[in-house]
């Protein structure tokens, strides 16, 4: 499936807006903008749902744990009384439907970021090289890849997989090779040929595990030495991989610290995006009292998820995309915490701002017990 709505959905639509911008930085620009629009309302219902959440959570909680303290000795009476109690504020999980739904179509589309134009295709088979003796037992199963839409140029791309007709388990001192082939079943290499430019996108291959117990030649032959096992990967380069946007070097660059040296532009990626993850964060507590259980968790995973995508392999493109991504999910989170409220989430988030309000205004008995403290004096220990 994710194939599927990436060669039928995602990539003619970056298509489209390359033909209007001849630059596949603005195309991801434009073609992430039309992905948040179209999933505007599945992600507005669980932008809803966690704000209906924060304000009725203390008030559930309550009301449950009354249900169950009362009806303890009725069990059906419980799950009754429990369901009215989620018809009236909705239920927690209401939010995590949305996100369900569109979960197929943020999959196609990061993996159609990952792959060509944007950055070089690889191509990984997983070899068992077996004594010859124990070869003849083993009946061959087919093998195939996963297909990669490969971009011969702008306007030219097709699916390409990897195949081994008798599998992957293979005899030593056997020959095989491994095809790149289209899903018709033509030749990678001689599509190539169709093209001028064809020789520019022929695959590269190498032993990546393995090199004692197998090697592998230029057109993709397999030659196994030794029992073992070997990964022998196959990798196409991606048409616009080494291509620049505005402070970004290439678009398929991956990876914030390589060869001894800094990649700042993907440095200043994550932090944009770690930034616009923060603001939408702060904007989702736009009018909503405090949460100190929340507050520490709420600090943390922006620092976590942003120092993580510091040495997580994501091409360039991948975190532009994550940036806008972002960007529009703080401008939407923006326009719904302006949405009013139904009358009885409003009357209870109104309670707990007076609440709150009161509570600041009544000094804790340690600030009470020190009040008079100077500075340099210890603290009481009354």
């Amino acid at each position: 499936m994710i194939g599927f709505l990436s060669d039928n959905l995602l990539i003619p639509i970056l298509d489209f807006f390359y033909g209007l911008f001849h630059s596949y930085g603005l195309a991801i620009i434009a073609l992430t903008i039309v992905i948040r629009i179209a999933l505007f309302p599945l992600s507005a219902g669980s932008i809803r749902s966690a704000r209906r959440m924060k304000i009725a959570q203390p008030v559930m909680q309550k009301r449950q744990a009354e249900i169950k303290s009362r009806y303890a000795n009725d069990p059906k009476k419980q799950q009754d009384e429990l369901g009215k109690l989620m018809n009236e504020f909705g239920s927690p999980l209401a939010g995590c439907l949305p996100l369900l739904v569109q979960m197929p179509i943020l999959f196609a589309l990061f993996a159609t970021l990952r792959g060509s134009p944007f950055a070089d295709v690889p191509y990984l088979v997983n070899l068992k090289i077996l004594p010859p003796e124990q070869v003849a037992a083993v009946e061959p199963k087919p093998f195939k890849t996963a297909r990669h839409s490969i971009f011969i140029s702008d306007k030219d791309h097709f699916p390409v997989i990897a195949s081994l007709p008798g599998g992957t388990k293979i005899g030593a001192g056997d020959s095989v090779n491994i095809n790149l082939q289209t899903l018709s079943g033509e030749s990678y290499n001689n599509v190539l040929k169709n093209y001028k430019n064809g020789s520019d996108f022929s695959p590269t291959w190498k032993v990546t595990k393995g090199e004692e117990f197998a090697s592998v030649s230029s057109d993709g032959t397999v030659t196994a030495r030794y029992p073992g096992d070997a990964t022998v990967e196959g990798k196409i380069p991606g048409l616009a991989a080494r291509s620049g946007f505005l402070f970004i070097k290439a678009l398929g660059q991956v990876g914030f610290y390589v060869d001894g040296s800094i990649n700042w532009d993907i440095a200043i990626l994550v932090a944009g995006f770690g930034i616009t993850l923060v603001i939408s964060q702060v904007l989702s507590g736009q009018g909503m009292p405090p949460n100190p259980q929340q507050a520490t968790a709420q600090k943390i995973t922006p620092i976590m998820i942003t120092g993580m995508f510091l040495f997580f392999p994501l091409p360039a493109g991948v975190l532009l995309y994550m940036v806008i991504a972002n960007m529009f999910q703080a401008f939407q989170t923006f326009l719904l915490t302006k949405e009013a409220l139904p009358e009885n989430l409003q009357k209870i988030l109104d309670d707990q701002l007076r609440n709150k309000g009161k509570n600041e205004l009544i000094p804790s008995p340690s600030t009470i017990s020190n009040v008079d403290r100077l500075p340099f004096e210890p603290k009481s220990k009354k």
